[in-house]
């Protein structure tokens, strides 16, 4: 009842901001096995087979490096994207696992492996080892996306109907920046690797993250999911399938967990053994500049560290440590070349 009462003032309260019919909002998804009642513009009696989306179950290596964040076993939902069982998911659903399988709605299961992560976008890529009888589907352009679209939200477990309320910057506090996110209210339930679906049914954007506003307002406070839009892959994709990566050079990364605060960065974590780690870097200290310039937040941070060469180039970082400033050097790495394993049979 509780969860009702929230769903209904969120909708509410979307009714208000978009002049849209909110009683075209469901905040609960529908299962795997019903049929969904068609949105405007979407075909009939679909099925989430129909919608080309599968269960993704991993389990990280014992010793993975990020289990400690993300945990051991991981699930979400995966995308079939061709024919021959490339599956798009999140890249933290599949961070060094050592087995990952793929389940259809009618419980079959299937052997997969880990074709590769992007760190810049944060997609994840699986090939299916035996023929999945799931259609793949088309790739939308997630740029031609406006706030006020209605869209479907499509989980291994069903179907939830959203707006796309805002499309904007979003900042990870992981080292991670993605320049136009989209997101949609209300907010759903499982959403990692989730489809995001345009009204023709074409892929617009894989589920990221949960967020507490999802409207570009600061004041407005309405809950909604974050997905990284589809068209960031499309440059990648190529070398995705070949390398296993984008054979970019690689971004410096220092393994810092920070929160921004006044413009500063907050250090909250730093991954062990990382490239910070090593450097002395520790919870409490406040980062307010590189090289003797001072930082605007964390975008500015990470638009500069990125900048500042190729992974590898060593970071003079300025640190406020009680009530003095220190600098202190870190030799960045590729995150690549931090975690420990990738799915193989």
């Amino acid at each position: 009842m509780n969860t009702l009462i929230r769903c209904t003032r969120t909708v509410l309260r979307l009714a208000a901001l978009l002049p849209v019919a909110a009683a075209l909002i469901i905040c609960a998804p529908l299962h795997a096995q019903d049929r969904i009642a068609p949105a405007p513009g979407v075909k009939p009696d679909l099925t989430i087979d129909a919608l080309s989306v599968v269960r993704v179950r991993a389990q990280a290596a014992a010793d993975a490096r990020s289990g400690r964040t993300l945990g051991r076993n991981r699930e979400g939902t995966g995308v079939v994207i061709d024919s021959s069982g490339l599956v798009l998911t999140i890249g933290y659903l599949i961070t060094e696992a050592e087995k990952v399988e793929i389940n259809t709605a009618d419980g079959k299961v299937y052997p997969a492996t880990v074709v590769g992560f992007d760190n810049a976008t944060g997609l994840g890529l699986l090939k299916s080892l035996v023929p999945v009888p799931v259609k793949p589907i088309d790739l939308g352009l997630s740029a031609d996306t406006k706030e006020r679209d209605m869209v479907l939200i499509v989980g291994f477990d069903g179907v939830a109907p959203a707006y796309v309320v805002s499309k904007r910057q979003f900042v990870g506090y992981w080292e991670y920046l993605l320049d136009e996110a989209i997101y949609t209210a209300p907010a759903t339930v499982n959403w990692q690797g989730a489809a995001l679906v345009s009204r023709e049914g074409k892929l617009l954007g894989i589920g990221s993250l949960a967020v507490g506003n999802a409207l570009a307002t600061a004041s407005a406070g309405v809950p909604g999911n974050m997905f990284v839009p589809i068209d960031v892959l499309k440059p990648v994709i190529g070398d995705f399938i070949a390398n296993g990566r984008s054979t970019t050079i690689p971004r410096p990364w220092l393994g810092v967990t920070s929160q921004e605060v006044g413009g500063n960065l907050v250090v909250v974590r730093v991954s062990p053994e990382g490239p910070a780690d090593e450097a002395g870097l520790k919870a409490g200290d406040i980062i307010v500049g590189i090289a003797g310039d001072g930082l605007k937040g964390q975008a500015d941070f990470y638009t500069r560290l990125w900048k500042s060469g190729n992974a590898g180039v060593e970071i003079s970082l300025d640190v406020l440590r009680g009530n003095r400033v220190e600098n202190i050097k870190v030799k960045s790495i590729d995150r690549n070349s931090y975690f420990r394993a990738r799915a193989t049979y």
